[in-house]
Order: C-alpha cells, then sequence, then structure tokens
C-alpha cells in the first residue's frame, strides 16, 4: 500500500488560478485525489481546470474570496455539497505588499493579514465542521520562512506568516482528538507572481542564492513531496508542525571560520 496515493480522497485548494496554489493542485490530481480549486474570479481558473481534467481527475472550480466571511462559507458548503465530503484543504491563497515598514498604509496591513491570516482561519473553521463530523480530515497551511525568519520591507506580510505558524499550532491541538490534522507548509524563496520582479535581477539572485546552503532559488516541483507527505496518510502521526521546503536559508547559513586562503 502506497500511504501517498491519493485515490478517492476530495481536495480542496485555495488560491489555485496560478503559481504555488496551481501547481498544489496539480499534484494532488497526479496522486490520485479529485480537487476543488478556487479563485476570485472563475475566468482565472480556466488553465488550471483543463489541465486537471486532462488528467482523469474531478475537478470543481469555485468563486471565493477569502476576505468575505459569506464567500467562505457558500465556497466550502458547495465543495462539500458536490463531493459528498472533503479530506484535505490547502489554505493556500494570499497576498503581499511590498514596502519599506515606514512606508505601509493602514490599508495596505489590512489587506495582507485578512487575506493571509484571517481568511485562512475561517476557511479552516469552515472545512474543518466537515472533517470533524467525518471524524478525519487533512489541513495544510501555507506558510513562508517569513513564518520563522525577519526581512526587510515585508513586516505585515511575515506578521501574517508568523500568525499562520503559530494558528497552525492552535488548531491542531483543538482539532486533533477529532482526527483532523493540521500543518504548516513553509516554501522558503520561490518565484511567484508576487516576487517576479525581483528574479529580473540578476544580481540579487546571485545574492540571494549565496545566502541558501542548496545555492538556488525553489523550483515548484521541490515543493511536491512535503505537499503529499501532509496531504496523505504517510503524515497520519504529524501534527501542529512547520516543515520548512527552503533549501536550508533559514538556518541562516553564516560563516564561523575563517576563509580558507
Amino acid at each position: 500500500m502506497n500511504p501517498f496515493d491519493l485515490s478517492g480522497k476530495n481536495a480542496l485548494v485555495t488560491g489555485a488560478s496560478r503559481g504555488l496554489g496551481r501547481h498544489f493542485a496539480l499534484a494532488l490530481a497526479r496522486a490520485g485525489a479529485d480537487v476543488a480549486i478556487t479563485s476570485r474570479t472563475l475566468a482565472s481558473l480556466d488553465d488550471t481546470v483543463r489541465e486537471i481534467a486532462s488528467i482523469g481527475r474531478r475537478v470543481l472550480p469555485v468563486a471565493l474570496d477569502v476576505r468575505a466571511h459569506a464567500s467562505i462559507q457558500a465556497a466550502v458548503a458547495s465543495v462539500h455539497a458536490h463531493f459528498g465530503r472533503i479530506d484535505i484543504l490547502i489554505n493556500n491563497a494570499g497576498c503581499n505588499i511590498r514596502k519599506p515598514a515606514l512606508d505601509v498604509a493602514w490599508e495596505d496591513w489590512n489587506t495582507i493579514l485578512d487575506t493571509n491570516l484571517r481568511g485562512p482561519f475561517f476557511v479552516a473553521q469552515a472545512v474543518a465542521r466537515h472533517m470533524i463530523e467525518a471524524g478525519r480530515g487533512r489541513i495544510v497551511n501555507i506558510g513562508s520562512v517569513t513564518s520563522v525568519a525577519g526581512y526587510a520591507g515585508l513586516g505585515p506580510y511575515g506578521a501574517s506568516r508568523g500568525g499562520i505558524k503559530q494558528l497552525t499550532m492552535s488548531l491542531a491541538a483543538d482539532w486533533g482528538p477529532n482526527g483532523v490534522t493540521v500543518n504548516c507548509l513553509a516554501p522558503g524563496w520561490f518565484k511567484t507572481a508576487q516576487n517576479a520582479v525581483m528574479y529580473e535581477d540578476a544580481e540579487w539572485v546571485r545574492y540571494l542564492s549565496d545566502k541558501i546552503p542548496l545555492r538556488r532559488p525553489g523550483a515548484v516541483e521541490d515543493l511536491t513531496g512535503a505537499l503529499l507527505f501532509l496531504s496523505s496518510d504517510a503524515s497520519a502521526y504529524v501534527t501542529g508542525q512547520i516543515l520548512l521546503v527552503d533549501g536550508g536559508i533559514s538556518v541562516n547559513d553564516t560563516r564561523a571560520l575563517p576563509a580558507k586562503p
């Protein structure tokens, strides 16, 4: 028996129109799961829908704005009604606004925290009601290396991702007795639509790579194994944990010996 096999499972992936969310949805489908995918606009999900369907899995596109409680309730109800149960939640929807701390506006803070922390909590809450009734479930909150490390220009974003780490541990304690595991998958530096402009600067990419023990930024494929582990029976006795997939950058690779002559 393959503990990573997701055949017969139903997954919900938020923020799946592009980037990491799209990759997560496709990876789950390739592992055998049927997948509900969300975005604020249904049209943005068309490419992901076609690719999942081509794998031979059932796919349900759903409009969801995680900043609106009514939208969360309606989306989760729609997915549950369509599939009959939700076995896996990939709590991925998020955003970022890069600014020096002194330039962050009140609404910048609210946009980031509402999207990255308040929204994921209420998505998890809505899904967990069904998982608890079923007696099992896997919730994977998507965090970041900023869940454990600080970076200039990412104050509100780092606060939201640090909050996701703490939220993961709290929900794991709340829902573990009901058979629901809650973990956090925390990617390091991966090129996405949110940060693509930075990767156009070759000097910055070299600077970043020198900070990473494995000496390169991440590729989306580097996340697949960790995603499937946390989504499957392979992690049945794992809950409340943060799994960093960051090439080692979070170890703060600082040389403690003089350079060799």
